[in-house]
């Protein structure tokens, strides 16, 4: 009889822990989406379109990718290869980057080079004029770890979609190397033998989906909004993923801590 009540007691000890359990997940996982509704807005005003300006052109506004506030308010942060190789000065085409600003519509605003990374394919834009834009903290890139949740916003396919900041919310899935020595002479292109030779670094392949025109935004904690990473749609695939004849559809991003020494060299 008493051997009964204790396993009674047992099974409601049990039934009660897992109560606990599933009602802590929940709470955690709504104290996650709470974090990240109140770190999106601050984020957004942080995000700009990068592209080129030629008023005789029709659309004048050239998206080429997104980028992101850093450093003074006064410098832009995106990849290396969102920008043209050459601006038609002939016909005053101009670098600029465009903030969205709700319903006054978007701002753009000239910018210029002031530093590029093409090891680690970053660049760092310098606004030529107008007030300071709020910029995001950068992150430590030493305490990212593989599981750790994300978030990212930029411009998915901005040209179709239109210059509206969207946010995708995943997981570091892997924190892999850029590039992998290939055991047949075939599988090699020029970007792998390239990276190769300048020395592969660790990139985080991410669960989320990426699309074009979200090169250049800012991977960050969606607790504290601390930028992590630098979404990556180019650069990576044509190392990572050089036997492939097709893009695998993974997403990546390189790591903060280039962009960080990037930043040291222009302040």
């Amino acid at each position: 009889m008493k051997q009964g009540v204790n396993c009674a007691q047992r099974r409601r000890l049990l039934g009660c822990l897992a109560g606990m359990l599933m009602g802590a997940t929940l709470v955690s996982a709504s104290s996650a989406r709470a974090d990240l509704m109140e770190i999106v807005p601050r984020i957004k005003h942080s995000v700009v379109a990068v592209g080129t300006y030629q008023r005789t052109r029709s659309p004048a506004f050239r998206f080429l990718g997104t980028g992101f506030v850093i450093g003074n308010g006064r410098l832009v942060a995106t990849n290396a290869h969102v920008l043209p190789e050459a601006l038609a000065a002939d016909q005053l085409e101009t670098l600029v980057v465009v903030q969205p600003s709700g319903e006054s519509g978007q701002v753009a605003r000239q910018a210029t080079r002031a530093a590029v990374d093409r090891n680690h394919d970053l660049a760092i834009l310098k606004l030529d004029d107008g007030a300071t834009l709020p910029a995001l903290s950068l992150g430590g890139g030493g305490n990212v770890r593989e599981g750790q949740a994300i978030a990212f916003t930029g411009f998915p396919i901005g040209n179709a979609l239109g210059m509206t900041p969207v946010t995708h919310r995943g997981i570091v899935a892997a924190i892999t190397p850029i590039g992998i020595p290939q055991g047949n002479a075939r599988d090699l292109n020029p970007a792998l033998v390239r990276r190769l030779g300048a020395g592969s670094f660790p990139v985080y392949q991410l669960d989320a989906t990426a699309y074009p025109g979200n090169s250049g935004s800012p991977v960050f904690d969606p607790e504290s909004g601390d930028v992590v990473g630098v979404i990556n749609m180019v650069f990576v695939k044509t190392t990572k993923e050089s036997v492939l004849s097709d893009p695998s559809g993974i997403s990546y991003a390189i790591p903060v801590e280039h962009l960080r020494a990037l930043l040291a060299s222009v302040q």
